[in-house]
């Protein structure tokens, strides 16, 4: 990014309750107040979509290849359950993978709660976005 350039992000929920209006969701309003908080930027899109590899997949690259958004944060799907499958379409998304991001924010997670290793999240990149998934809870 160029000084003084604004980035554009994305902020994508993956639950099905959420999505079928069962619960309201409240980690993407936190990631929000996070990103414009603490880093002083504005969050241009947000959605929910359920648990299903080709709705995660196509909002992905929708994201990415349409609206070219900077950083995408994805919350949910990252568990054990078997309809946790954000980690796998976003690997079908992503060109570059980021390790270095995972094993951070792991470690970072772990002071906090040993729960954190049961989470399977991935970071990598597509063209020039990056996307970062993060546990819902």
């Amino acid at each position: 990014m160029k000084p003084g350039v604004r980035m554009r992000i994305g902020i994508l929920t993956i639950s099905d309750r959420a999505s079928q209006g069962v619960y309201e969701d409240q980690s993407g309003p936190a990631l929000r107040e996070v990103i414009e908080k603490h880093f002083g930027e504005d969050v241009d899109l947000t959605h929910i979509v359920p648990d299903d590899f080709v709705e995660i997949k196509r909002a992905l690259l929708k994201w990415c290849d349409e609206a070219h958004l900077d950083l995408i944060l994805t919350t949910g799907g990252t568990g054990f359950t078997p309809r946790d499958v954000t980690p796998e379409a976003t690997r079908q998304v992503i060109e570059r993978e980021a390790p270095g991001l995972v094993h951070a924010m792991i470690a970072a997670s772990l002071q906090k709660t040993p729960h954190a290793m049961l989470s399977r999240m991935v970071a990598g990149i597509r063209g020039h976005t990056l996307i970062v998934n993060l546990p819902g809870s």
